[in-house]
């Protein structure tokens, strides 16, 4: 007969942190993208981390200033190692995968239910890309996995000051990523649906409001100051997006990607347990809230994954509960199939979400499966395209030169790799790229990247085909496939500061 899952309304049995376990997974899992981050080349994405990293604000058009400080960080320490600059990516995975077994914990897991919570964490899709690339994605994960402890010890010991801490990752998750607004939407949601609501009369529950607002206070003041262009952004990535049917499968994602598949009737047995105990019920309505939201605005199914780390944990401990009361030959089996399920999966996920081959049929499987590992092959040929076509140029030219971009992966690959080829700094319209304006005086030769012929002579005089965009392997990515031709062209049909009122772009 089947016996239901165990509803933990009281304060969970005390359980030992076993430490060895847990730390073991997320020191594992380190070490592989420590050993394998050094392979391609940057992401798209970093090289606009990085550029805006040079160019330090309180705030950028596509996000706030956390990541590009950090990466501003990096950057004085590594240089331009991916392996250094991707630290810090590895080091917010492997938090992650220890707070899930920390939080299995905090509900009375033993080693079983400890060990499970952090082995599905970090054999998932989103927590394994988050440690292979540089993006904020890696520490907006971060933060709402913190912050979902953070609720959880606050229900736990019934002591609100843990309302600070939740305060502070929330404060940072805003410094981090805009999407965790929604995420505060179910917090709040979550415990006025609940009996939790009695901890919203708290004054530390005001002063966690305090210093999330204190946090997010600059990157507000910069909002303001810039008419709120963050927003127009996002409305028109959205709107993208929608067009471009990038939302489409959103609660398919929840199931296939969302957590690692085999882990999936544990993380559903976490959303029933959260829904069935009136202590812990909060979390429940803290991952549906923000899931019901992007669904019906039509959100991609990424924004939502770090509310699975706490089902994980919550599932996982209800399942060791359960297992205790099952025969001894039981217990033994079904961990050990559960295990071996999560590994096979978890191998998968590894062979084409991490560059863990430099050659072979493992690399070409990744690099087919896997786009964001396709972008980042290629900058540095376009670099030194680049500076080929430069050195060809009439020494009048070269003196009065600029470079122009179409996207911000070709503006970082410009500013970032081409001070070592004596390249200028390029002039770029995509996000925070058109903010810093345009050299004065204006060069009067160009070097247009990013253009279809067309697009480049409505915007410039006398273009001519100078070079390709491409990569010696042969790989379609979106450079190679959209952005083929390179153009020298002469001064733009508009005055400058005219072109530039107009030449505004989001990507």
């Amino acid at each position: 007969m089947f016996t239901p899952l165990p509803v933990l309304d009281r304060t969970p049995r005390p359980a030992r942190f076993e430490a060895l376990a847990v730390c073991g997974i997320a020191l594992a899992v380190a070490l592989l993208h420590i050993a394998t981050n050094g392979r391609y080349g940057f992401h798209r994405d970093e090289l606009q981390f990085l550029s805006d990293a040079r160019h330090l604000d309180w705030g950028f058009v596509a996000y706030p200033p956390f990541t590009p400080f950090v990466e501003r960080i990096g950057m004085v320490l590594f240089g331009l190692s991916m392996i250094g600059l991707r630290m810090f990516s590895v080091l917010a995975q492997a938090l992650v995968i220890v707070i899930a077994g920390l939080m299995a914990r905090d509900l009375g897991g033993g080693r079983l239910a400890q060990f499970a919570a952090a082995l599905a964490v970090a054999l998932s899709p989103l927590p394994l890309f988050s440690g292979t690339e540089f993006q904020y994605t890696s520490f907006d994960f971060l933060w709402w996995v913190l912050a979902a402890w953070g609720v959880l010890r606050l229900l736990t010991t019934e002591e609100p000051r843990w309302w600070l801490a939740i305060g502070a990752a929330l404060g940072f998750g805003l410094e981090t990523k805009y999407s965790i607004v929604f995420f505060i939407a179910g917090i709040v949601l979550g415990m006025l649906l609940t009996p939790a609501r009695r901890y919203l009369r708290s004054g530390w529950f005001w002063a966690g409001v305090g210093i999330a607002l204190l946090l997010f206070l600059p990157n507000l003041a910069w909002l303001v100051r810039h008419d709120f262009i963050s927003y127009r952004f996002l409305q028109h990535i959205h709107a993208r997006d929608v067009s471009e049917g990038r939302a489409n499968g959103f609660l398919r994602g929840q199931i296939l990607y969302g957590a690692n598949l085999f882990s999936v009737p544990v993380w559903i047995a976490g959303l029933i347990a959260f829904f069935r105990s009136r202590r812990y019920r909060t979390l429940a309505w803290m991952a549906i809230i923000p899931v019901a939201i992007f669904y019906v605005s039509k959100g991609r199914f990424y924004y939502v994954t770090p509310i699975y780390p706490m089902l994980l944990a919550m599932g996982s401990t209800v399942a060791e509960h359960w297992l205790e009361r099952l025969p001894a030959l039981v217990r033994r089996i079904l961990p050990t199939v559960y295990f071996a399920g999560v590994a096979v999966c978890g191998a998968i996920l590894i062979a084409y979400r991490v560059p863990v081959a430099s050659s072979g049929p493992l690399r070409e499987f990744a690099l087919k499966n896997n786009g964001d590992l396709r972008e980042e092959i290629g900058w540095n040929e376009l670099v030194r395209t680049v500076a080929a076509i430069r050195d060809s140029l009439p020494p009048d030219q070269q003196a009065h030169l600029g470079i122009t971009t179409g996207n911000y992966g070709e503006y970082g690959a410009i500013e970032i790799l081409g001070p070592q080829y004596g390249l200028p700094t390029p002039i770029g319209t995509t996000n925070s790229e058109w903010l810093r304006g345009y050299p004065t005086p204006p060069p009067t030769t160009l070097i247009v990247l990013g253009l279809s012929p067309q697009q480049a002579n409505e915007i410039f005089t006398g273009c001519r085909l100078a070079g390709h965009n491409g990569n010696s392997e042969g790989i379609a990515n979106e450079e190679s496939k959209y952005h083929p031709d390179i153009f020298v062209c002469g001064p733009p049909r508009l005055p400058i500061a005219e072109l530039w009122k107009k030449s505004q772009n989001f990507g």
